[in-house]
């Protein structure tokens, strides 16, 4: 038997958690003290750690719910039940990367569309890449080693940016 701190420090979580897992019917005490103290069983610990082990693997407090109604009445699901929700979350979860990626690489591009000097930017091949299309961009001062054919945008250089209203406001004074 374990009181919820007891617990809480046996699987490494805070008591909070257990009772956040209560309010939302995941997790509830075997029994209560006299004087309310929630009092878990060893069976309670197990399922704690089931709960904690999905939600380690990305699962959400519903298809936590789901499994842990899957778990109790196992006799009357499929394995084929339970593997079509992790295939369902490892396609959601490929999905994501592929957008991460898709991300990363839209980020590079315009990172290495821009120099990132300290001229205006009213020339800026970021802002201008996102106010069109950042499909194309490349640099043309490209040091990476890239077919000088994708470049389709240039990084201001100093010799050829105009000046910033900084440089105006220094110059007229």
């Amino acid at each position: 038997m374990y009181r919820i701190g007891e617990l809480a420090l046996q699987c490494e979580v805070k008591a909070d958690t257990l009772r956040f897992y209560e309010k939302h019917g995941l997790l509830s005490p075997s029994s209560r003290t006299d004087s309310g103290y929630r009092i878990y069983t060893e069976a309670d610990a197990e399922r704690l750690r089931f709960i904690l082990r999905a939600k380690a693997v990305g699962f959400t407090l519903a298809e936590i719910t789901e499994l842990l109604s899957i778990e109790l009445d196992k006799s009357n699901w499929a394995c084929a039940d339970v593997k079509g929700m992790v295939d369902d979350k490892l396609a959601n979860v490929e999905a994501k990367i592929a957008e991460l990626n898709h991300f990363q690489l839209s980020l590079q591009r315009l990172s290495q569309a821009c120099c990132g000097g300290p001229e205006s930017a009213e020339h800026c091949s970021i802002l201008e890449a996102l106010e069109s299309n950042t499909d194309n961009i490349r640099c043309e001062n490209d040091k990476h080693g890239h077919d000088k054919k994708l470049f389709t945008k240039g990084c201001t250089t100093k010799s050829n940016a105009k000046p910033t209203n900084k440089s105006k406001v220094k110059s007229n004074t």
